[in-house]
């Protein structure tokens, strides 16, 4: 009797183990009216949403989303390279390169998997969703896994019109795809075009415990610092003190 008990709480806590990293029937219906068409072969779906911290349950075979992730990465390029190519046969290859950028930039992924609500159907071990700062990120990655399960579960027009549904023509439409955020590229080319010295990049200030610290940047330019920029990273800090040093250059050009 005891024997049995045992195995029935066994067998119940497996199951309850497993419930968590699959999409339920809800989810699945959910899933199959975000992408357009009934769901045959739930694994690969799953894997799309399974994050590595599932890792931890030590689930034989398990597998996150991070090869299909980089193989939705690909095709999304694939198909945006393509989109673009056709959309705009005058354009040159620097647009195109920085459209294609924009359009796979972990920011735009972001925003479309936050439109898509993502989120419910990630699949992630314990309190990972709640209040996690990489859950958005997540998502982003996720996303890319999708495309990567729809290719390989239905090819590549069912892909291409997936990706043209919920990224291209969105963005397309808002033209977000056309900004050029990459402001100390953009710099540079205009201290180039003025004949100035190239920008050079100075951390002024670092603040804040470890895992959540800020920096101010400056940009100097021959000698004179013509912005300055506060952010999360040095990275992000640069590129906004550069956005400043480009408003301040043409201030100075058209007064």
């Amino acid at each position: 009797m005891f024997f049995r008990w045992l195995k029935d709480k066994l067998l119940y806590k497996r199951s309850a183990s497993l419930s968590k990293h699959v999409l339920s029937p809800k989810q699945l219906k959910e899933l199959e009216s975000v992408i357009g068409f009934k769901i045959s072969n739930t694994d690969i779906y799953n894997k799309a949403f399974s994050h590595r911290s599932l890792r931890e349950e030590n689930l034989e075979g398990f597998k996150s989303y991070e090869r299909l992730e980089f193989l939705g990465d690909s095709v999304l390029g694939l198909l945006t390279a393509d989109y673009l190519f056709n959309e705009f046969p005058e354009a040159d290859e620097g647009f195109l390169t920085k459209s294609r950028a924009q359009i796979v930039s972990t920011k735009s992924l972001i925003s479309i998997a936050q439109k898509l609500k993502l989120k419910r159907f990630i699949l992630a071990n314990g309190n990972f969703l709640s209040g996690n700062n990489s859950v958005e990120k997540v998502c982003a990655d996720s996303l890319e896994a999708l495309i990567g399960a729809i290719y390989l579960d239905c090819g590549i027009e069912e892909a291409r019109r997936f990706v043209k549904k919920y990224i291209l023509l969105p963005l397309s439409k808002s033209e977000f795809y056309k900004e050029d955020t990459n402001f100390k590229g953009q710099l540079l080319e205009l201290t180039h075009s003025l004949k100035m010295e190239n920008p050079r990049y100075v951390v002024k200030e670092e603040r804040g415990p470890e895992h959540n610290k800020e920096f101010t940047v400056e940009v100097v330019i021959g000698g004179e610092v013509f912005g300055t920029g506060d952010g999360k990273s040095k990275k992000n800090a640069e590129q906004k003190s550069a956005e400043a040093a480009i408003h301040q250059l043409i201030k100075l050009k058209n007064d």
